[in-house]
C-alpha cells in the first residue's frame, strides 16, 4: 500500500509531487560578508528535489535581522543572483521551492549586525537564560532595543520587498516565518510585547504586525505565492504564550479569507494546535511536529490520515537523507546527521551524505 505522503497533492494553489515538505533549516554557509549563499548551496537544495516542497533555509529581510554568521540575505542584486542559481537548478531536477522570509528580532548580537547595532524587538525585553552564536562564539543577549510604530512599518515593507526580490530570484513563492520565538511571534506573545500602539495592547494589537506582513506581502506577490510557518504554545527562545488557543484562532480567521498558498502550524507544547486550526482554515495546511526526536514517517502518514494536514514537512530527516521521498518509499533505513556539522562549514555534513543504494533486483 502507498504511503499517503508519498501521494501527489493538488491543492488551491499549489501542485505537488508528493505530500512531504523539506521543513526550513538554518545552515549559515553563506558568506558572512556578502549575504551571498555559498556555492554549494545548490547542490544541497538540488539533492533534496524529491520533495514535493522545499522550504528555504530562513533569509533574512534586514541586515538587522540576521541571526547569526553565514545566515543568507536577499536584498542585494548579488544576493539574488546567487539565490537564481540555486532555484533554477532546483527547477531544472523537477522540485518547488518557496524562499522563508524572515526576520529574528531579538534573537541576535551586536557583534552579528551592522555598525554593531543593537538587535530591535517589539519591547525592550532580554533573553536571560540561553546565549546567542556569533563570529566570537557563544555571548550572553543584550537588551533588544523597541522598535517604533514607524520602524515597525519599516519592518514590515522590507519583508515585502524581499518577497520581490525572491520571485526575482525565481522561488516559486515564500514563506513568511512566523514560528520559533523570532520577530513575529514576539510580537504574537503577551511577554515579548509590552506595546501599546496598534501593534500591542490587546490581542487584535498584538496580531496586528504578522497581518501587515502577510498584507503587504501578498500585495507584492499575489496570495497564491504565499505562506505563513506558525508554532503556537512554543516555548522556545524564551515565549510564553498565556492564551495561545484565542491569539491563533484569532489570526487564522483573519487569515483564512485572503486565500494563501498555505498555513505551515509547528505543533510543540500542550496547545494541540493542529486539531484546533485545521477547521478553521480552508486552504492547504501543512502540519510539522516539533519534538526532542526527528519526527518519523509513521506520524506524518498518521497526520494526513486523521485530515490533520494535507502535507507534511520534515526537517532533521533531511539533512542526512536527501533522498527521504525515495527512503520512505522503498523502506531504506535513514542515517543519522552529524550535529558538528549542521551549522557553518563546508561540503562536510552538507552535500556528502549519500544516498540510499537502489535495492538489487532478484
Amino acid at each position: 500500500m502507498t504511503s499517503p505522503l508519498l501521494l501527489p497533492y493538488e491543492g488551491p494553489h499549489l501542485t505537488l509531487r508528493n505530500r512531504i515538505a523539506m521543513a526550513p533549516m538554518t545552515r549559515g554557509r553563506a558568506d558572512d560578508v556578502t549575504g551571498v549563499p555559498n556555492p554549494l548551496t545548490a547542490r544541497y537544495y538540488v539533492q533534496r528535489a524529491g520533495a514535493g516542497l522545499i522550504v528555504s533555509e530562513g533569509i533574512w529581510a534586514d541586515p538587522l535581522g540576521k541571526s547569526g554568521p553565514g545566515v543568507p540575505g536577499l536584498v542585494t542584486d548579488a544576493q539574488v543572483a546567487g539565490w537564481r542559481e540555486v532555484t533554477d537548478a532546483v527547477h531544472a531536477a523537477g522540485g518547488t521551492i518557496f524562499a522563508q522570509l524572515w526576520h529574528v528580532g531579538r534573537l541576535t548580537h551586536p557583534i552579528t549586525l551592522p555598525d554593531g547595532a543593537a538587535p530591535v524587538a517589539p519591547s525592550a525585553v532580554r533573553i536571560e537564560s540561553q546565549q546567542v552564536f556569533t563570529a566570537r562564539g557563544d555571548v550572553d543577549h543584550v537588551t533588544p532595543r523597541a522598535l517604533t510604530t514607524a520602524e515597525a512599518e519599516g519592518v514590515i515593507a522590507a519583508f515585502a520587498a524581499e518577497a520581490r526580490n525572491a520571485i526575482r530570484a525565481g522561488f516559486d513563492g515564500v514563506e513568511i516565518h512566523g514560528a520559533n520565538g523570532y520577530l513575529i511571534q514576539q510580537f504574537l506573545a503577551e511577554n515579548t510585547n509590552l506595546r501599546t500602539d496598534r501593534f500591542g495592547g490587546s490581542r487584535e494589537g498584538r496580531i496586528r504586525f504578522a497581518l501587515d506582513v502577510v498584507e503587504a506581502v501578498t500585495a507584492e506577490v499575489g496570495p497564491e505565492r504565499v505562506g505563513l510557518r506558525i508554532s503556537p504554545d512554543n516555548p522556545e527562545n524564551e515565549i510564553a504564550e498565556r492564551d495561545p488557543r484565542g491569539t491563533y484562532r484569532a489570526l487564522v480567521d483573519a487569515l483564512d479569507p485572503l486565500g494563501l498558498a498555505y498555513l505551515h502550524v509547528i505543533e510543540r507544547g500542550a496547545y494541540q494546535a493542529l486539531a484546533d486550526l485545521r477547521p478553521r482554515w480552508s486552504g492547504t495546511l501543512i502540519g510539522n511536529y516539533n519534538g526532542p526526536e526527528a519526527t518519523g514517517q509513521g506520524a506524518g502518514e498518521e497526520a494526513l490520515a486523521a485530515g490533520l494536514a494535507d502535507v507534511f514537512s520534515f526537517g532533521r530527516l533531511f539533512l542526512s537523507n536527501p533522498d527521504l521521498p525515495s527512503r520512505f518509499a522503498t523502506g531504506a533505513p535513514l542515517a543519522p546527521f552529524d550535529p558538528a556539522t549542521v551549522y557553518g562549514g563546508g561540503a562536510e555534513g552538507y552535500v556528502d551524505y549519500p544516498e540510499a543504494p537502489v535495492p538489487a533486483i532478484r
